[in-house]
Protein backbone atom coordinates (compact mmCIF):
# COMPACT_ATOMS: atom_id res chain seq x y z
CA UNK A 1 0.00 0.00 0.00
CA UNK A 2 2.96 2.19 1.10
CA UNK A 3 4.32 2.17 -2.87
CA UNK A 4 1.06 1.62 -4.71
CA UNK A 5 1.27 3.42 -7.27
CA UNK A 6 -2.11 5.89 -7.44
CA UNK A 7 -3.45 5.04 -3.69
CA UNK A 8 -5.94 7.20 -1.95
CA UNK A 9 -5.40 8.56 1.35
CA UNK A 10 -7.02 6.28 3.30
CA UNK A 11 -5.05 3.65 2.05
CA UNK A 12 -2.00 5.36 2.74
CA UNK A 13 -2.96 6.05 6.42
CA UNK A 14 -3.66 2.51 6.29
CA UNK A 15 -0.52 1.63 5.22
CA UNK A 16 1.04 3.82 7.95
CA UNK A 17 -0.65 2.10 10.74
CA UNK A 18 0.63 -1.14 9.31
CA UNK A 19 3.84 0.19 9.25
CA UNK A 20 3.41 1.81 12.78
CA UNK A 21 2.50 -1.78 14.03
CA UNK A 22 5.52 -3.63 12.24
CA UNK A 23 7.63 -0.68 14.05
CA UNK A 24 6.63 -1.70 17.67
CA UNK A 25 7.03 -5.31 17.20
CA UNK A 26 10.68 -4.73 16.43
CA UNK A 27 10.36 -5.13 12.59
CA UNK A 28 13.40 -4.33 10.28
CA UNK A 29 12.77 -2.96 7.27
CA UNK A 30 9.84 -0.46 8.10
CA UNK A 31 11.24 2.72 8.86
CA UNK A 32 12.12 4.18 4.92
CA UNK A 33 8.54 2.96 3.49
CA UNK A 34 7.17 5.03 6.95
CA UNK A 35 9.11 7.80 6.26
CA UNK A 36 7.92 7.91 2.43
CA UNK A 37 4.64 8.39 3.01
CA UNK A 38 5.00 10.94 6.12
CA UNK A 39 7.86 12.70 3.29
CA UNK A 40 5.60 12.54 0.08
CA UNK A 41 1.99 12.89 1.70
CA UNK A 42 2.29 15.66 4.24
CA UNK A 43 -1.41 16.37 3.83
CA UNK A 44 -2.21 12.69 5.02
CA UNK A 45 -1.10 13.54 8.12
CA UNK A 46 -0.66 16.75 9.23
CA UNK A 47 -0.10 16.28 13.07
CA UNK A 48 3.53 13.85 12.38
CA UNK A 49 6.50 15.73 12.82
CA UNK A 50 8.79 13.85 10.58
CA UNK A 51 12.16 15.52 12.23
CA UNK A 52 11.22 15.20 15.36
CA UNK A 53 10.14 11.52 14.48
CA UNK A 54 13.61 10.90 12.63
CA UNK A 55 15.27 12.42 16.09
CA UNK A 56 13.43 9.88 18.44
CA UNK A 57 13.97 6.66 15.89
CA UNK A 58 17.93 7.27 15.76
CA UNK A 59 18.06 8.41 19.64
CA UNK A 60 16.29 4.75 19.93
CA UNK A 61 19.12 2.82 17.62
CA UNK A 62 16.19 1.95 15.34
CA UNK A 63 18.19 0.17 12.12
CA UNK A 64 17.23 2.58 9.00
CA UNK A 65 16.46 5.52 11.21
CA UNK A 66 19.71 6.97 9.72
CA UNK A 67 18.87 6.34 6.20
CA UNK A 68 15.59 8.17 7.03
CA UNK A 69 17.45 11.17 7.83
CA UNK A 70 19.23 10.57 4.55
CA UNK A 71 15.95 10.14 2.80
CA UNK A 72 14.74 13.75 4.06
CA UNK A 73 18.13 15.34 2.81
CA UNK A 74 17.89 14.30 -0.03
CA UNK A 75 14.40 15.58 -0.75
CA UNK A 76 14.34 18.61 0.73
CA UNK A 77 17.78 19.89 -0.76
CA UNK A 78 20.14 20.00 1.89
CA UNK A 79 21.97 16.45 0.90
CA UNK A 80 25.14 18.52 -0.14
CA UNK A 81 25.10 20.43 3.28
CA UNK A 82 25.33 17.08 4.96
CA UNK A 83 27.38 15.14 3.37
CA UNK A 84 30.04 14.75 6.03
CA UNK A 85 26.92 13.49 8.27
CA UNK A 86 26.35 11.09 5.43
CA UNK A 87 29.77 9.92 5.12
CA UNK A 88 30.01 8.74 8.57
CA UNK A 89 26.64 7.49 8.56
CA UNK A 90 27.92 5.18 5.78
CA UNK A 91 30.96 4.17 6.42
CA UNK A 92 29.63 2.68 9.76
CA UNK A 93 25.96 1.01 8.11
CA UNK A 94 28.36 -0.44 4.90
CA UNK A 95 28.25 -3.89 6.15
CA UNK A 96 24.67 -3.76 7.10
CA UNK A 97 23.14 -1.38 4.22
CA UNK A 98 24.82 -2.18 0.95
CA UNK A 99 22.91 1.16 -0.45
CA UNK A 100 25.40 3.08 1.44
CA UNK A 101 27.95 2.08 -1.72
CA UNK A 102 25.66 4.62 -3.82
CA UNK A 103 25.98 7.32 -0.91
CA UNK A 104 29.52 7.17 -0.23
CA UNK A 105 30.15 6.97 -3.97
CA UNK A 106 27.98 10.10 -4.36
CA UNK A 107 29.57 12.17 -1.19
CA UNK A 108 32.96 11.30 -2.93
CA UNK A 109 31.93 12.36 -6.08
CA UNK A 110 31.19 15.37 -4.90
CA UNK A 111 33.58 15.85 -3.27
CA UNK A 112 36.71 14.99 -5.82
CA UNK A 113 38.15 12.50 -3.51
CA UNK A 114 39.98 9.53 -5.68
CA UNK A 115 41.69 8.12 -3.24
CA UNK A 116 38.73 6.93 -1.36
CA UNK A 117 36.40 6.25 -4.24
CA UNK A 118 39.10 3.58 -5.89
CA UNK A 119 38.96 1.94 -2.51
CA UNK A 120 35.28 1.98 -2.09
CA UNK A 121 34.76 0.34 -5.88
CA UNK A 122 37.54 -1.98 -5.26
CA UNK A 123 35.50 -3.06 -1.90
CA UNK A 124 32.09 -3.03 -3.89
CA UNK A 125 33.85 -5.61 -6.08
CA UNK A 126 34.64 -7.60 -3.95
CA UNK A 127 31.47 -7.81 -1.80
CA UNK A 128 29.18 -8.63 -5.84
CA UNK A 129 31.43 -11.40 -6.45
CA UNK A 130 31.36 -12.61 -3.03
CA UNK A 131 27.16 -12.42 -3.22
CA UNK A 132 26.81 -9.90 -0.56
CA UNK A 133 25.87 -6.85 -2.40
CA UNK A 134 22.81 -7.07 -5.48
CA UNK A 135 24.29 -6.26 -9.32
CA UNK A 136 21.31 -3.40 -8.62
CA UNK A 137 23.65 -1.59 -6.45
CA UNK A 138 26.37 -1.84 -8.56
CA UNK A 139 24.67 -0.32 -11.42
CA UNK A 140 23.25 2.34 -9.27
CA UNK A 141 27.24 3.19 -8.37
CA UNK A 142 27.67 3.43 -11.96
CA UNK A 143 24.78 5.95 -12.79
CA UNK A 144 26.25 8.20 -9.65
CA UNK A 145 29.83 7.95 -11.69
CA UNK A 146 28.76 8.95 -14.68
CA UNK A 147 26.15 11.55 -13.84
CA UNK A 148 27.88 15.05 -14.40
CA UNK A 149 25.43 16.90 -12.06
CA UNK A 150 27.30 14.63 -9.34
CA UNK A 151 30.67 15.54 -10.05
CA UNK A 152 33.32 14.93 -12.94
CA UNK A 153 32.00 12.16 -14.67
CA UNK A 154 33.41 8.85 -14.94
CA UNK A 155 31.88 6.90 -17.61
CA UNK A 156 35.02 4.74 -18.51
CA UNK A 157 34.66 3.44 -14.93
CA UNK A 158 31.13 2.93 -14.96
CA UNK A 159 31.21 1.43 -18.16
CA UNK A 160 33.81 -1.78 -15.99
CA UNK A 161 30.84 -1.56 -13.52
CA UNK A 162 28.38 -2.40 -16.20
CA UNK A 163 30.12 -4.42 -17.95
CA UNK A 164 31.16 -7.01 -14.92
CA UNK A 165 27.82 -7.50 -14.03
CA UNK A 166 25.73 -7.22 -17.34
CA UNK A 167 26.05 -11.47 -18.04
CA UNK A 168 24.27 -11.81 -14.86
CA UNK A 169 22.26 -9.05 -15.17
CA UNK A 170 20.39 -7.89 -18.37
CA UNK A 171 19.41 -4.51 -17.05
CA UNK A 172 22.93 -3.30 -17.26
CA UNK A 173 22.83 -3.60 -21.10
CA UNK A 174 20.71 -1.36 -21.20
CA UNK A 175 22.33 1.05 -18.81
CA UNK A 176 25.37 0.66 -21.15
CA UNK A 177 23.43 1.64 -23.80
CA UNK A 178 22.28 4.85 -22.25
CA UNK A 179 26.00 5.48 -20.69
CA UNK A 180 27.14 5.57 -24.50
CA UNK A 181 24.61 7.24 -25.82
CA UNK A 182 25.15 10.05 -23.25
CA UNK A 183 29.19 9.63 -23.73
CA UNK A 184 29.74 8.79 -27.97
CA UNK A 185 33.80 8.33 -26.90
CA UNK A 186 33.09 5.09 -24.86
CA UNK A 187 31.65 3.56 -27.75
CA UNK A 188 30.37 3.59 -31.57
CA UNK A 189 26.53 3.48 -32.10
CA UNK A 190 27.01 -0.34 -33.51
CA UNK A 191 28.12 -0.97 -30.09
CA UNK A 192 25.07 0.70 -28.31
CA UNK A 193 22.63 -1.28 -30.58
CA UNK A 194 23.88 -3.94 -29.64
CA UNK A 195 23.32 -3.42 -25.94
CA UNK A 196 19.97 -2.35 -26.50
CA UNK A 197 19.44 -5.69 -28.27
CA UNK A 198 20.59 -7.51 -25.03
CA UNK A 199 17.99 -5.68 -23.16
CA UNK A 200 15.12 -6.04 -25.26
CA UNK A 201 16.12 -10.09 -25.53
CA UNK A 202 15.25 -9.14 -21.82
CA UNK A 203 11.99 -7.86 -22.33
CA UNK A 204 13.03 -4.66 -20.57
CA UNK A 205 11.02 -1.26 -21.14
CA UNK A 206 14.21 1.20 -20.50
CA UNK A 207 15.73 -1.16 -23.62
CA UNK A 208 12.29 0.07 -25.72
CA UNK A 209 12.35 3.67 -24.61
CA UNK A 210 15.61 4.25 -25.36
CA UNK A 211 15.68 2.56 -28.79
CA UNK A 212 12.34 4.29 -29.36
CA UNK A 213 14.07 7.89 -28.41
CA UNK A 214 16.54 7.18 -30.92
CA UNK A 215 14.26 7.06 -33.20
CA UNK A 216 12.11 10.08 -32.13
CA UNK A 217 15.24 11.70 -32.11
CA UNK A 218 16.93 11.20 -35.45
CA UNK A 219 20.45 11.52 -34.45
CA UNK A 220 22.29 7.96 -34.31
CA UNK A 221 19.55 6.40 -36.31
CA UNK A 222 17.36 7.90 -38.63
CA UNK A 223 14.18 9.59 -37.40
CA UNK A 224 11.52 7.07 -38.04
CA UNK A 225 8.22 8.26 -36.00
CA UNK A 226 6.48 4.97 -36.88
CA UNK A 227 9.03 2.75 -35.59
CA UNK A 228 9.62 5.38 -32.51
CA UNK A 229 5.95 5.36 -31.70
CA UNK A 230 6.39 1.61 -31.73
CA UNK A 231 8.99 1.33 -29.29
CA UNK A 232 7.68 4.03 -26.79
CA UNK A 233 4.34 2.23 -26.60
CA UNK A 234 5.87 -1.15 -25.74
CA UNK A 235 7.40 1.22 -22.67
CA UNK A 236 5.00 3.39 -21.48
CA UNK A 237 3.10 1.29 -18.95
CA UNK A 238 6.26 1.16 -16.68
CA UNK A 239 8.68 4.14 -18.37
CA UNK A 240 7.24 7.76 -17.94
CA UNK A 241 9.16 9.75 -20.11
CA UNK A 242 8.02 7.45 -22.61
CA UNK A 243 4.38 8.75 -22.54
CA UNK A 244 6.47 12.14 -22.47
CA UNK A 245 8.03 11.13 -25.95
CA UNK A 246 4.61 9.73 -27.28
CA UNK A 247 3.21 13.30 -26.33
CA UNK A 248 5.56 15.16 -28.10
CA UNK A 249 5.28 12.81 -31.39
CA UNK A 250 1.49 13.52 -31.50
CA UNK A 251 1.52 17.38 -30.41
CA UNK A 252 4.53 18.08 -32.99
CA UNK A 253 2.60 16.25 -35.66
CA UNK A 254 5.22 13.82 -36.14
CA UNK A 255 3.29 11.13 -37.65
CA UNK A 256 1.18 13.29 -40.11
CA UNK A 257 -1.05 14.95 -38.48
CA UNK A 258 -1.51 16.81 -34.73
CA UNK A 259 -3.35 14.38 -32.45
CA UNK A 260 -3.98 16.67 -29.32
CA UNK A 261 -6.16 14.64 -27.37
CA UNK A 262 -3.48 11.64 -27.26
CA UNK A 263 -0.80 14.49 -26.69
CA UNK A 264 -2.49 15.63 -23.64
CA UNK A 265 -3.04 11.96 -22.39
CA UNK A 266 -0.05 10.80 -22.44
CA UNK A 267 2.31 14.09 -21.61
CA UNK A 268 -0.30 14.62 -18.67
CA UNK A 269 0.45 10.82 -17.72
CA UNK A 270 4.25 11.72 -17.49
CA UNK A 271 3.53 14.63 -15.47
CA UNK A 272 1.61 12.82 -13.02
CA UNK A 273 4.64 10.46 -12.37
CA UNK A 274 7.22 13.05 -12.14
CA UNK A 275 8.58 14.56 -15.39
CA UNK A 276 8.97 17.86 -14.95
CA UNK A 277 9.47 18.32 -19.09
CA UNK A 278 5.95 17.04 -19.96
CA UNK A 279 4.43 19.83 -17.38
CA UNK A 280 6.33 22.28 -19.34
CA UNK A 281 5.03 21.16 -22.72
CA UNK A 282 1.66 21.01 -20.76
CA UNK A 283 2.31 24.29 -20.11
CA UNK A 284 3.03 25.20 -23.46
CA UNK A 285 0.07 23.65 -25.66
CA UNK A 286 -2.51 25.18 -23.11
CA UNK A 287 -0.39 29.03 -23.47
CA UNK A 288 -0.16 28.55 -26.95
CA UNK A 289 -3.13 26.92 -28.32
CA UNK A 290 -0.87 24.23 -29.35
CA UNK A 291 -3.47 21.67 -30.52
CA UNK A 292 -5.84 22.74 -27.58
CA UNK A 293 -8.27 26.10 -26.92
CA UNK A 294 -5.76 28.08 -25.23
CA UNK A 295 -6.73 27.96 -21.56
CA UNK A 296 -4.82 30.43 -19.40
CA UNK A 297 -5.63 28.74 -15.98
CA UNK A 298 -4.79 25.03 -16.93
CA UNK A 299 -1.38 26.75 -18.38
CA UNK A 300 -0.89 28.27 -14.82
CA UNK A 301 -1.06 24.94 -13.12
CA UNK A 302 1.38 23.44 -15.28
CA UNK A 303 3.73 26.41 -15.77
CA UNK A 304 3.92 26.48 -11.57
CA UNK A 305 4.87 22.62 -11.71
CA UNK A 306 7.26 22.62 -13.69
CA UNK A 307 9.03 25.34 -11.97
CA UNK A 308 11.18 22.62 -10.01
CA UNK A 309 12.77 21.78 -13.56
CA UNK A 310 14.66 25.55 -12.56
CA UNK A 311 15.71 26.74 -16.03
CA UNK A 312 15.26 30.53 -17.94
CA UNK A 313 12.26 29.22 -20.23
CA UNK A 314 10.66 27.22 -17.59
CA UNK A 315 10.53 30.42 -15.11
CA UNK A 316 9.94 33.06 -18.34
CA UNK A 317 7.12 30.95 -19.16
CA UNK A 318 5.48 30.91 -15.43
CA UNK A 319 5.83 34.46 -15.47
CA UNK A 320 4.37 35.80 -18.86
CA UNK A 321 1.41 32.99 -17.95
CA UNK A 322 0.57 34.90 -14.51
CA UNK A 323 1.19 37.89 -15.75
CA UNK A 324 -1.65 36.97 -18.03
CA UNK A 325 -4.28 35.79 -15.12
CA UNK A 326 -7.24 38.05 -14.06
CA UNK A 327 -7.67 38.09 -10.08
CA UNK A 328 -10.54 35.63 -10.40
CA UNK A 329 -8.21 33.30 -13.04
CA UNK A 330 -5.55 33.40 -10.47
CA UNK A 331 -7.80 32.33 -7.57
CA UNK A 332 -8.89 29.27 -9.75
CA UNK A 333 -6.14 28.41 -11.00
CA UNK A 334 -3.97 28.19 -7.17
CA UNK A 335 -6.79 25.94 -6.55
CA UNK A 336 -6.79 23.85 -8.88
CA UNK A 337 -2.57 23.67 -8.65
CA UNK A 338 -3.40 22.91 -4.90
CA UNK A 339 -6.06 20.10 -6.44
CA UNK A 340 -3.74 18.71 -8.53
CA UNK A 341 -0.13 18.76 -6.15
CA UNK A 342 -2.50 16.87 -3.93
CA UNK A 343 -3.71 14.39 -6.42
CA UNK A 344 0.19 13.67 -7.62
CA UNK A 345 1.35 13.00 -4.16
CA UNK A 346 4.53 15.13 -4.37
CA UNK A 347 5.61 12.52 -7.00
CA UNK A 348 8.74 15.00 -8.66
CA UNK A 349 9.57 14.82 -4.81
CA UNK A 350 9.74 10.70 -4.92
CA UNK A 351 12.07 10.84 -8.33
CA UNK A 352 14.79 12.85 -6.05
CA UNK A 353 14.25 10.57 -3.06
CA UNK A 354 17.15 7.98 -1.39
CA UNK A 355 18.55 5.56 -3.63
CA UNK A 356 18.00 3.66 -0.23
CA UNK A 357 14.36 3.44 -0.55
CA UNK A 358 14.28 1.13 -2.79
CA UNK A 359 15.17 -2.89 -2.72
Amino acid sequence: LARKPGSSSAERQEAAELLETASRAGEPGVLLPLTELYLFYPQDFPAMNLSQRIHDWRQQGLPQAELAQILVYRSDGSYDQHLGEIERICQAGLAANDVCYVELATVYQKQGRTEELDALLEQLMADYRAGRVSPNRVDAVAQVLADAEVGQPQPGRAQELLEAIAPQHPAAWVSLARLLYDYPQQGDSETLLGYLDKGRDAALPRAELLLGRLYYEGKLLPQEPKKAEEHLRKAAPSEPSANYYLGQLYLRGYLGDVYPQQALDHLLSAARAGQLSADFALAQMFSQGRGVKPNPVNAYVFSQLALPRNTPQTHELAHAIAQRLTPAQLAEAQRLLQEEREARGNAWREQNSLQASQP
